[in-house]
């Protein structure tokens, strides 16, 4: 039996991919779990997934309904509670007309979310940042990205990208020139991949589903890094806990990037899966390039053709003892995990 804690945790954003592993593990440990979702109506579909991750100890959550968009809410689900998990942010499946429909929640939300912990005295809030606000105004040739690098907000960038280094930045800010009894720590995770818990789950999943389904006629010549959302979720409850991780950022991903061709081959050579569909043709740039004047979704992708990049995950390690499973093993346990539940 697990002992059970006298600690409350809030994760904000419950129903999401991260947010819901992160409950997962909380209540493994034997915490006292809140969560805040935009409407209660989602209550239900979310502990449908958590009983799909085989939750423990469900009677230890309680819901909370917040928008990151409006101040109602935050006070009550907050109160009480020794320790925010900030993972709420919008992720849309393609680039907004406005940038400020990503960038005002995104920003706005992680301050309403620290006033918060900070008028409820909150002994800390590790906030889900991303590569995106380290990774994409630096050069990547010969050069070994860590949690010291900051992508320029000064430059033009996808949405998204700007929406989180700008929220991270505001947090630290904030911080700064607000100094109380609440501590910060962040996280910056690469692309989230992992055994989904139903049809609801991150947009970089659907790239697995596309390969699958065969919706990708071929794979571009793209890098990026990949981290499990389990060890997502492990990493945020340990940069919660350990004394060392305040005033930090810690870089989440498995060791060395993958390639799309790579992930199709890790599919192809999975006997478990149905991989007739999965494409074996590697797209040339100039093709990519071509088709991103007719498919809109395609243009974020161009900047990254050919581009290698070195993401370092030696702090993580190394302050906070975690270790991330290979990333061939996330992969494949996403792909068989979107079979599972009929995705594909």
């Amino acid at each position: 039996m697990e002992t059970f804690k006298n600690e409350t945790v809030l994760v904000t954003g419950g129903s999401g991919f991260v947010g819901s592993y992160c409950i997962l593990q909380l209540l493994r440990e034997g915490y006292t779990v809140r969560t805040t979702i935009r409407s209660l109506n989602k209550i239900n579909s979310l502990k449908a997934a958590l009983l799909a991750g085989k939750a423990d100890n469900i009677t230890n959550l309680t819901f909370f309904a917040a928008d990151l968009t409006a101040d109602e809410g935050w006070e009550q689900a907050v109160e009480g509670c020794d320790y925010v998990l900030h993972v709420a942010s919008p992720f849309p499946p393609g680039e907004p007309e406005d940038e400020n429909e990503l960038i005002i929640p995104a920003r706005d939300g992680a301050l309403r979310v620290l006033r918060a912990a900070q008028q409820a005295k909150v002994k800390r809030v590790v906030l889900t940042s991303s590569f995106a606000a380290i990774g994409y105004s630096i050069n990547p040739k010969n050069h070994v990205f860590t949690e010291s690098d900051w992508t320029d907000t000064a430059i033009k960038l996808p949405a998204y990208i700007k929406s989180k280094t700008l929220a991270e930045l505001e947090a630290w800010d904030f911080i700064k020139n607000n100094p109380g009894e609440t501590e910060l720590a962040v996280i910056n995770p690469v692309g989230i991949f992992g055994p989904v818990l139903g049809k609801t789950f991150s947009s970089s999943i659907s790239m697995i589903a596309q390969l699958l389904s065969g919706k990708m006629p071929g794979t571009p010549k793209i890098s990026f890094g990949v981290v499990d959302v389990r060890d997502v979720a492990d990493i945020h409850i340990r940069a919660m806990k350990d004394p060392a991780a305040a005033g930090q950022r810690f870089l989440a991903t498995s060791d060395g990037t993958i390639s799309f061709p790579e992930v199709a081959k890790i599919l192809k050579d999975d006997k478990n899966l149905p991989v007739e569909k999965v494409p074996s043709k590697v797209l040339p740039n100039w093709l990519v390039i071509f088709s991103s004047w007719f498919k809109p979704e395609l243009k974020a992708v161009v900047p990254q053709l050919g581009i290698v990049k070195t993401i370092s995950n030696a702090k993580a390690k190394s302050v906070l003892n975690w270790n991330p499973r290979p990333k061939e093993t996330t992969i494949r346990e996403t792909a068989e995990s979107l079979i599972k539940f009929k995705v594909i």
